[in-house]
């Protein structure tokens, strides 16, 4: 057990160490002036030079700079082990986040092109369903206009009876029948089919 006086100047020493600025030079020759240790840790120091802040590792050190900072292998390979969980875990956690980051994205963008087909059934619903009441409309004429067409051909037929043939029969209007008869049969035939895709377009929905 360490007498409390000499952990005391222990202290005492490396807060010395600590404030005063030094210079280290590593096993491989690199060297750092007037560096100031800010912190030692398990496996190394923490300098701050005019540079910048460094660490340096106590393997990368001669051995007297490893004693004067008390350097224990052991717990150094401890510390690193720690780091090298520490590191792993964050990966991990990283790599879970950016998972769920590209679920949250793929689930937006799910709910967009969903939206959008959504969007894509009313306006072609919309679109039929304006297209089916202008047909209606388009038969309601023709079907007016064709009554109007089949009277006058009745009341000219009438008036060339009513005259027992004295006159010529004239009926201008018989010519527009035929017509306008086809055209209530393309506008139905239509109606029918824009009336079927109409019923399907609303089943799926």
């Amino acid at each position: 057990m360490i007498p409390p006086f000499l952990s005391i100047f222990i202290l005492v020493a490396l807060f010395a160490s600590l404030a005063l600025a030094d210079d280290f030079k590593t096993n491989n020759g690199k060297e750092y002036k007037n560096a100031t240790v800010t912190q030692v840790e398990a496996d190394g120091i923490v300098v701050r030079t005019k540079t910048g802040i460094s660490k340096l590792y106590f393997t990368e050190l001669p051995e007297d700079a490893q004693k004067r900072f008390h350097y224990d292998p052991q717990k150094a390979a401890a510390a690193q082990d720690a780091a090298v969980r520490q590191t792993e875990e964050l990966n991990k956690a990283n790599k879970q986040a950016e998972e769920l980051d590209k679920q949250r994205k793929a689930a937006t963008e799910k709910q967009y092109q969903q939206g959008l087909e959504l969007q894509a059934k009313y306006n072609n619903i919309q679109a039929l369903t304006d297209q089916l009441s202008d047909l209606q409309r388009q038969e309601q004429n023709l079907l007016v206009r064709i009554g109007q067409a089949e009277k006058a051909e009745t009341d000219a037929r009438r008036r060339w009876i009513s005259a027992q043939g004295g006159t010529q029969y004239s009926a201008p209007e018989e010519a527009n029948l035929a017509p306008l008869r086809g055209n209530l049969e393309n506008v139905r035939e239509e109606k029918q089919r824009v009336r079927t895709q109409l019923e399907q377009a609303q089943r799926q929905r």
